[in-house]
């Protein structure tokens, strides 16, 4: 779940205790092209004010339609298809024929919306079990399955943070790029045993260790969703913390430095035992080359590869002349 999807969430259970009656929709399967991925939300009011989006605004706008005419006040949870022919992917401005299907469902006390919203806002994560019978709702851990899925009795979907992003270094840089992974729904760990960078570290929403990087690489256990960038431009912190990332399942792993300095590194981290193998993996200089040059570019051109590894895209590279 992003950021987008917590805040619908939360508009709701507000709509909720001011005694308005709420239909939240979640994107439950898409077929070709789609604005936004399955597990997407939607929330509509009774008097047709909307939180979230599933489409570029047309879905949107038959949902406000279908509330206002009382045809949506459902009393069970109930399933819909928009764009199932072409004439109607284009009517709901669903691109190439795209087709998505939603689960609404009126969110009632059985809903535990503010218990789910609480734990959210802890940091949590939780599986979310909705009854397609009755409307009922049961929380709990969600175990290692995060996938959404669906049947004729039950919704389940994972809502929390599922993506950890590990920086090494407490500097400018960081502080930009830590801001912006927050918002981008990332659990951001900043490390750097520096006292004087370590001391002045301020970025709510964070935590901080003073640890050595390979310590604290090795502690948190990386896996496919964890991103690793080392950003001190001190070897004896980056190197450590890379050489121990590339050989995890790390979805990312990236330093900050150039070509020059890059190839020094391949050098010495293959002196460590990291094989030509592991760091192919490695993206450096970090970032796509979009002539960033300050902090918050830099961090910008960061998080746009971040956000292409996780959805499995590549980014051509320019070619060297």
């Amino acid at each position: 779940m992003d950021n987008v999807d917590l805040s619908v969430l939360r508009e709701a259970l507000l709509w909720r205790r001011n005694g308005r009656q709420v239909v939240l929709g979640t994107i439950v399967h898409t077929w070709g092209s789609a604005p936004r991925p399955i597990g997407s939300l939607v929330a509509v009011r009774d008097d047709g004010r909307i939180a979230g989006s599933v489409s570029g605004g047309c879905i949107e706008d038959d949902l406000i339609a279908k509330i206002r005419e009382g045809t949506m006040m459902l009393g069970h949870p109930d399933r819909v298809k928009y764009g199932i022919s072409a004439e109607e992917a284009n009517r709901f401005g669903l691109p190439c024929g795209g087709t998505l299907e939603l689960v609404l469902e009126p969110i009632t006390d059985a809903s535990h919306l503010d218990q789910l919203v609480e734990a959210l806002g802890e940091g949590k994560r939780v599986a979310r079990v909705l009854d397609m019978a009755t409307g009922a709702v049961t929380l709990s851990e969600p175990g290692d399955a995060d996938t959404l899925s669906l049947d004729d009795k039950s919704l389940r979907t994972v809502h929390g943070p599922r993506w950890r992003l590990l920086v090494i270094g407490a500097g400018q840089m960081t502080e930009y790029l830590a801001t912006m992974a927050l918002a981008l729904d990332y659990d951001v760990t900043v490390c750097d045993p520096r006292e004087e960078y370590a001391l002045g570290w301020s970025v709510t929403g964070t935590h901080l260790t003073r640890e050595m990087p390979d310590d604290t690489v090795l502690a948190m256990h990386c896996d496919r969703h964890t991103a690793v960038i080392a950003l001190t431009h001190d070897p004896k912190l980056d190197d450590l913390a890379l050489m121990e990332a590339l050989k995890s399942d790390c979805f990312y792993v990236g330093a900050i430095g150039s070509r020059a300095n890059q190839k020094k590194r391949r050098e010495r981290l293959l002196e460590f035992d990291v094989t030509n193998e592991e760091l192919d993996r490695l993206h450096g200089p970090v970032g796509i080359k979009n002539g960033a040059r300050t902090p918050p570019e830099i961090a910008v051109s960061i998080l746009a590869e971040l956000t292409a590894a996780r959805y499995g895209f590549r980014i051509p590279q320019p070619v060297q002349l």
